[in-house]
Parts: C-alpha cells; sequence; structure tokens
C-alpha cells in the first residue's frame, strides 16, 4: 500500500531556505542559468553551509527518534533546481545526517502546486512568489529572513513563536484595527469576546503542535514536552479576553503567552529564543530578525517579487 503523509506533520523547505545558497543565488541572477548549472555541477561534492531553515528542520526531524514506534514529522526538500544540478543537495542533507527522503525538483516551475500532494503543513522557503502562492492555496508559508548569528544554538527544546492576528487568527480583527482604529478595534473585541476568533493560517500547525505535545504528556505523565510555544501579539486588556476564550475552545494550549500592547517584541523574543518567529508584520519581522530566526506570513493576495531557488 501506498505510504500515507495524513497524520505526520510535514514541513516543505526550499533548498535555499535550509542551506546557504546566497552564491549560487547571485550567479543565477548575475550570469544566467547555464553559469548555475556548470556551477552546481562543478562544486556537487563541497557541503553547503547551513541555511535560515536548517535549526527548525533538524529540531522537528529528532522528535522521530523519541517516539521510534511512530513517525510524527517528515520533511520534503522542494527546489526549482532540475534533477541534474540537485545532487549537491542530496550530498548535503546526507553529510548532516538529515533524515529527509522525500523531494520535489521542479525544474524552475513553481512548488506550490505540488504542496497538497504532499499534505504539506507547513512550507518555508526565501522565494517570494512561491510562499505567496502557497498562502493563496491556504497552506501555511513563511518567507525567512537570513539566519542570526545565534540562530544554530542548540536548544533542549524545539522551540516556536507566533503572533497572534493574520497567523494563528483570522485578519479580520487587524483589519478593522488598520481601517478603522484602536478604538473601533478594541470596541469590536469586547462585544465579540465570546465569539471565538477564526481560525488563520497557522492555525492547523499549531493544533499539530499541541497534539504532539499532549502525546508526549500523556505517554510521560509530567515529563516535560520536546516542543515549547509562544503567543507573542501586539494585543492588550481589554482584547485579551477573546484570545484566551479562542485558544480554549480549539483546546490549545500556549505555553507562554506576551500581550505586548504596542511594545516591541524583540526583547521578549530574544528572551524566549525560538527555534522560528512567524509574524505578518514587516515591522515586527525586520526588529526581530537581527535576534532570532524570523519568518514573514504575507497575507492572500499579496503581490511577491521573484527570487530563484
Amino acid at each position: 500500500m501506498p505510504v500515507s503523509l495524513d497524520r505526520l506533520l510535514v514541513v516543505g523547505i526550499s533548498s535555499r531556505a535550509l542551506f546557504d545558497l546566497e552564491v549560487e543565488e547571485a550567479i543565477f541572477r548575475n550570469e544566467g542559468l547555464e553559469a548555475y548549472r556548470r556551477h552546481q555541477l562543478d562544486h556537487e561534492n563541497e557541503i553547503l553551509k547551513l541555511g535560515a531553515g536548517f535549526a527548525l528542520v533538524r529540531a522537528l526531524l529528532k522528535l522521530n527518534a523519541l517516539t521510534p514506534d511512530q513517525r510524527l514529522v517528515e520533511v520534503v526538500i522542494m527546489s526549482r533546481n532540475s534533477t541534474e544540478t540537485s545532487m549537491r543537495i542530496f550530498n548535503s542533507i546526507k553529510h548532516y545526517d538529515l533524515d529527509i527522503t522525500r523531494a520535489v525538483l521542479s525544474g524552475g516551475a513553481s512548488l506550490a502546486p505540488y504542496l497538497q500532494a504532499f499534505n504539506v503543513s507547513l512550507f518555508l522557503s526565501l522565494h517570494e512568489d512561491d510562499v505567496q502562492a502557497a498562502v493563496n492555496s491556504n497552506v501555511a508559508a513563511a518567507l525567512l529572513y537570513q539566519k542570526p548569528a545565534n540562530a544554530l544554538e542548540e536548544l533542549d527544546q524545539i522551540r516556536i513563536a507566533f503572533d497572534g492576528d493574520a497567523v494563528i487568527f483570522s485578519d479580520e480583527s487587524e483589519l478593522i484595527y488598520q481601517t478603522q482604529g484602536i478604538e473601533a478595534f478594541e470596541k469590536h473585541e469586547h462585544e465579540n469576546a465570546l465569539k471565538p476568533l477564526p481560525e488563520g493560517p497557522f492555525a492547523r500547525l499549531l493544533k499539530a503542535l499541541s497534539f504532539i505535545q499532549n502525546s508526549f504528556r500523556n505517554a510521560q505523565g509530567s515529563a516535560t514536552p520536546p516542543i515549547r510555544t509562544a503567543l507573542v501579539t501586539a494585543r492588550s486588556s481589554p482584547a485579551h479576553e477573546r484570545v484566551i476564550r479562542t485558544l480554549r475552545a480549539w483546546d490549545v494550549t500556549i505555553d507562554e503567552t506576551f500581550f505586548m500592547g504596542g511594545v516591541a517584541k524583540s526583547d521578549v523574543l530574544a528572551a524566549f529564543k525560538p527555534h522560528m518567529f512567524f509574524d505578518d508584520q514587516a515591522g515586527h519581522c525586520d526588529r526581530a530578525s537581527p535576534l532570532v530566526q524570523t519568518g514573514r506570513v504575507p497575507l492572500r493576495g499579496e503581490a511577491g517579487n521573484s527570487k530563484s531557488n
């Protein structure tokens, strides 16, 4: 029977997000596809350096070693490379002993049509068009910033931090704030405090992580789960109540929650030390990215800028 990925947390990651391919990106941009092809073939046996998404992928794959009877995570390498130029990627995966066996090599075509085929729960890339296409296809996706100096620091737990509105929750309330101001936003949230917020693009991922956490708690009693999550939101009182009630309705526990009330998120994130922080606001991402690995979550329908790999 075919292998099913339905019950797994499936992460799709581009080759340029997993490994540092910025030199190769510059060759592709400045000299063209043939020069890029020659470079990859000539350097086929040179191991690539680690990219922006490497630490998170390595950490997530370690979950499988903790549950030898049940695989929890699958990672699919997704690249615009051709089959011919992909050997360097596979050689690097083998060198770093990453348990990645599945790949999509699209030969320059968009990767988005293949996300549903592999049941991808999260897609990470430095290719803006592919991230936008994934978001438009209702797949949780983030455009990664280049990694900060401490991105590969080993942590005892997998740590993932999320923004709230337009990430875990829908952008319904955020649009009210942006178009009508803070008073209208607070009035709307007070009037709808008992009504759960609609799901945002990362709700499915958060629920999957919560399920994994609970599985470890149930199997090991009081043992500390290997995943720790944080919600870092610009909301403050009185807009906190709807968030808390929504998470209760979803039966999801967030380990740490920070209602920032407009205070910059960067210092809290530096203290939490996530493998990845997801936010939809470019300003928050720009301030966080020098301190922690950051991924920006585009809104559906945003225009993107084309990049390679």
